[in-house]
């Protein structure tokens, strides 16, 4: 019985070819097909059969207007979606064209104008534009920075009030981080900085018979200007890419929003212990690289330049002075405040998952290492302005 009812049902709504106006209608108009009405889900089957009789002769382009279309179901849409690729398939090119803004939303919903709208090529970007857009993403990114700063001298002043609100058991671990597991790669690069500075002056020291002062050469540079710089870059690309990466994980995850929520500022439990980590351990590993650096050069002076250990030593001695290890430590100090910074600022300005992650890690090394270089040139001007 109800499979008859259904039967039934289907044959009605199969039979309203000529409805009345006021719910639908089908007018071929040359190649434009006019529909007016509500397009309706009980009426699909009629307006199914009456757009396949109006198309059954179809050829070139036809338009499908829908202008007088008060409103319309989902799935007479399928239908004339559908009709329009079965027409394509034919050679046919049908287009939806003159929707109202509700009928619209509804064709955009079910691909109504896909394969339909020409390709746009696009042109490329011009040098002054893409010098523009750079100079504007700069901008913007030195706001975001200066704004970061901001907000973490605001978390300082909160943390002297509450020193408690910050996570100071992580200061040691980061510590072991950054600073020990750093040192083998920070002994390895200064030697041999030390080594090939010595190593490419010493056939100039040699033509004038000035040998002992390749001393003077390794350990004032090392002391004042690379091992510092050298230092910081290590640093830059092992622990500031490693802030970064963390930091940045953590905001994509929520779990920055997950600290908030808990009472906790994420300045003074992320930020604030990678700071105080990095400006204990850069100094001493800064101090580590002049001794290191300053035996590179050592081994030169004996192997090539045939000095004696104490000689060497005794004419280090001389040449360098404290305040040369003093400026090299101020810098130590200055870039890894730079670094942390950057580092923990491009972490919270991760968006968009692991992708996001990625480029921010990127750009930490690139602005710190920007940074690093400018740093260094202001310091050098200073100290000569004031003869240090």
């Amino acid at each position: 019985m109800a499979a008859q009812n259904l039967s039934e049902n289907v044959n009605e709504a199969s039979a309203r070819s000529s409805v009345p106006a006021d719910v639908y209608q089908i007018v071929r108009d040359g190649n434009a097909i006019r529909i007016a009405g509500d397009l309706r889900m009980h009426d699909a089957a009629a307006i199914w059969k009456d757009l396949r009789k109006e198309t059954n002769d179809a050829s070139g382009d036809i338009v499908f207007d829908l202008r007088s279309v008060e409103a319309a179901d989902g799935g007479v849409m399928a239908l004339l979606v559908d009709l329009r690729m079965e027409l394509a398939a034919r050679g046919v090119k049908a287009e939806i064209a003159n929707a109202n803004e509700r009928v619209e939303t509804i064709v955009d919903l079910y691909s109504g104008h896909d394969g339909i709208a020409k390709k746009t090529k696009r042109k490329p970007e011009g040098a002054i534009a893409q010098v523009g857009r750079a100079t504007v993403e700069v901008k913007e990114e030195a706001k975001g920075i200066l704004d970061f700063f901001g907000s973490m001298v605001l978390a300082g002043f909160t943390l002297i009030r509450h020193p408690r609100a910050g996570h100071w058991k992580e200061v040691m671990p980061l510590m072991e981080r950054t600073g020990a597991d750093a040192v083998p790669i920070v002994v390895l690069i200064n030697f041999l900085v030390g080594f090939v500075m010595a190593f490419q002056s010493a056939k100039q020291l040699k033509m004038f018979g000035a040998n002992i002062y390749v001393a003077d050469l390794v350990g004032i540079s090392l002391t004042r200007e690379l091992a510092p710089l050298m230092t910081a870059i290590i640093v830059c690309g092992r622990s500031g890419a490693a802030f970064a990466a963390e930091i940045g994980s953590m905001k994509v995850n929520e779990e920055v929003d997950a600290l908030r929520t808990l009472g906790l500022t994420p300045f003074g439990w992320l930020v604030v212990p990678r700071i105080a980590a990095l400006v204990l351990v850069v100094p001493i590993l800064t101090l580590l690289a002049d001794f290191i650096g300053i035996s590179g050069g050592l081994v030169v002076g004996i192997t090539d330049l045939d000095l004696t250990p104490q000689g060497y030593i005794i004419e280090t001695l001389d040449s360098v002075r404290g305040m040369d290890v003093f400026t090299g430590l101020v810098k130590s100090v200055v870039f890894s405040i730079a670094i942390a910074l950057i580092a923990c600022q491009q972490g919270f300005a991760a968006t968009g998952g692991a992708e996001g992650v990625g480029k921010r890690t990127t750009s930490t090394v690139v602005t710190s290492l920007f940074s690093l270089v400018l740093i260094d040139a202001l310091f050098t001007v200073i100290f000569r302005v004031f003869d240090l």
